[in-house]
């Protein structure tokens, strides 16, 4: 067995950045959207809260089409990146195996990926209307506390965006890792080598991950979350694939 990449360890050979500033842009002008809709009523009133959630569960499924689009996009992008990664590091292979690569059945990852996606996006106003209906309850029980619970409604669009941001940076990461495991168990790949960014910010247990082989069938549990490198919440790990010689 072989890795693929013996050289720039501490880097990922497919490149993410573009794909994640656009999708983190796009996403963003999706919590912007949602904060408009959101101070545009008289925060904490109780009478204003049945509407707000219509209309930001009107504004959900209005999304549809245009998430489909946007997540195809980067979809698209990230699989081209990811192809070129493997085109890059094919040429020490030989030929049948770098065909095998090229040829790879990554449609039923791709289409996985896509709902997903699409779902997340949507989640976002569906999730900013539960916070401002959760935040109103708490209004009407506790209304000595009705102005800073109000800040809060109007913090709404802020928690949006952070939501939106860590939506961007994480899906972006788990497609480059979904999309390389596809290729790589296609030529017969059991497994990966850990690999981490190899800086400061990188956390205590990913950092301990770092040269261990991980078999895709059976991902890890870091701090109660299970999943492979790069596909955990701001994870920028990513799996150096282990092939067969």
């Amino acid at each position: 067995m072989r890795t693929l990449d013996r050289k720039k360890k501490s880097r990922n050979p497919v490149k993410t950045g573009r794909p994640e500033r656009e999708y983190q842009r796009s996403l963003t002008q999706v919590a912007r959207q949602v904060g408009s809709i959101i101070n545009g009523f008289p925060l904490g009133d109780p009478a204003a809260d049945p509407t707000i959630t219509q209309v930001l569960r009107k504004y959900a499924d209005l999304l549809n089409d245009w998430a489909i689009a946007t997540a195809g996009r980067m979809i698209a992008d990230v699989n081209q990146q990811d192809r070129k990664a493997w085109a890059s590091r094919s040429e020490e292979m030989a030929r049948a195996l770098g065909e095998e690569i090229r040829n790879a059945d990554t449609g039923a990852a791709m289409r996985g990926l896509l709902a997903e996606q699409v779902t997340l996006i949507k989640s976002i106003p569906l999730e900013a209307a539960q916070r401002v209906h959760e935040l109103t309850l708490k209004g009407i029980e506790d209304g000595t506390r009705a102005g800073e619970i109000a800040k809060e409604i109007q913090r709404s669009g802020d928690v949006a965006t952070s939501r939106a941001q860590l939506i961007a940076r994480t899906e972006v990461s788990r497609t480059a890792a979904t999309l390389t495991e596809a290729r790589a168990k296609a030529v017969g790949s059991e497994g990966y080598i850990w690999r981490t960014a190899h800086d400061g910010t990188v956390r205590h247990s990913h950092k301990e991950m770092e040269g261990k082989f991980v078999r895709w069938d059976s991902p890890p549990t870091l701090d109660k979350l299970t999943g492979h490198a790069g596909c955990l919440p701001n994870c920028r790990c990513w799996p150096e694939p282990v092939i067969p010689e």
